[in-house]
């Protein structure tokens, strides 16, 4: 039974988001990417199943060795759904920076007229 994961659960584990920033640059083999973690083999196949079923990953079959990469198509997706998030935040920090900026020229001010 193949079920669809949600790609927010996914992503929701560190190690799982390790996995996705070493195949960032290169595809893998399970067994390279579970030379990065400290963990038993099966566990990081199982991670790479998850990444798999939610699509974060592809397999690419080369010879006897299957290779995992990234597909940046459905990564797009998710950076596309958090960035109006990530700019409401930017715009709240800049007025925020703002407002601080004007307070402490407002104190430096004050402290310059005594």
């Amino acid at each position: 039974m193949n079920l669809r994961r949600d790609v927010f659960q996914a992503i929701a584990d560190p190690t799982r988001r390790a996995i996705l920033l070493l195949v960032a640059s290169q595809s893998l083999t399970a067994g390279a990417i579970a030379s990065n973690f400290d963990t038993a083999r099966p566990t990081v196949s199982k991670h790479l199943q998850i990444l798999t079923e939610c699509e974060l990953l592809k397999q690419e079959q080369n010879g006897r060795e299957i290779f995992y990469h990234i597909n940046a198509k459905k990564m797009r997706e998710v950076a596309d759904f958090i960035e109006p998030f990530r700019q409401m935040w930017d715009d709240r920090f800049n007025k925020l920076e703002t407002i601080m900026k004007a307070y402490k020229n407002q104190q430096h001010g004050t402290e310059n007229k005594d």
